[in-house]
């Protein structure tokens, strides 16, 4: 495909999980962007993107191309402005003629109860993290975006054998995991974007094993030789969210977790 058919693709935040999508998506032939708030690009494909002074500074110049926000939840501080710059960012890829904007949310946008979510579950706000998640969705479900909700990410750099290795966790052990590796999220992202006029406004991306944390991080920590988290509860606690309904897009889990 040449000239103006050629997809295109213009990841926000082309970090951790938006940089390795990033160089999928040219690896298949595409054009593309990530950004970054550097001004020293490493790769080609970078582009600085800074809130400042109520605006956006920026380097984008693709047309015609699909938007994917992947903006890392850490950087949704009050002070980084996330909100205001994901406002800013959905009215300029409307002047760009953005395919489709999709939003990488959290599954942290859920209540704590011990239920099994869907999409269609009610949300109920009950804790400050929740708050910018469910705003920042509003705004891009109201410009006719799409969400995805991830579970916890794991993949490279992120092995849960390390990061919980020796620590006290404030949580039961008998919690269930609701995890999901890095390329099926990237995978999840590619076929909403290839099925977008069919696909639903919302999406779980969560891996259907649901092990408690004793049984996960016991088995992950023996991998890497690192001792054991402990617990500050052995309650019995089934919080699930439910990943299957993407499947219908044809998109497979194809990671263990």
């Amino acid at each position: 495909m040449a000239g103006k058919n050629k997809d295109q693709l213009i990841v926000l935040g082309a970090g951790w999980l938006g940089q390795p999508l990033c160089l999928q998506q040219l690896a298949k032939g595409w054009d593309v962007q990530g950004t970054h708030r550097s001004a020293e690009h490493q790769h080609a494909f970078q582009r600085q993107l800074v809130f400042a002074d109520q605006q956006l500074a920026h380097q984008l110049d693709l047309h015609n191309a699909w938007w994917v926000c992947a903006i890392p939840p850490r950087s949704r501080h009050a002070d980084s402005h996330y909100l205001a710059t994901l406002k800013l960012a959905i009215e300029l890829a409307g002047t760009m003629n953005a395919k489709g904007f999709l939003l990488c949310s959290s599954t942290a946008v859920y209540a704590q109860d011990n239920l099994t979510y869907t999409e269609q579950s009610e949300i109920k706000v009950s804790t400050a993290r929740q708050q910018p998640l469910i705003d920042a969705e509003q705004l891009v479900l109201n410009a006719g975006g799409k969400v995805l909700r991830l579970g916890g990410l794991i993949g490279p750099e992120r092995e849960p054998g390390r990061f919980v290795a020796g620590k006290e966790l404030q949580s039961s052990s008998n919690q269930t995991v609701n995890m999901v590796q890095q390329q099926d999220v990237i995978n999840a992202i590619v076929t909403v974007l290839e099925n977008w006029q069919v696909a639903a406004p919302i999406y779980n991306v969560v891996n259907p094993a649901h092990p408690t944390k004793a049984d996960y991080y016991q088995q992950k920590c023996q991998q890497y030789g690192t001792t054991p988290p402990t617990f500050t509860s052995d309650e019995s606690a089934e919080r699930i969210i439910d990943g299957s309904a993407i499947e219908s897009l044809g998109f497979n889990y194809q990671f263990a977790i």
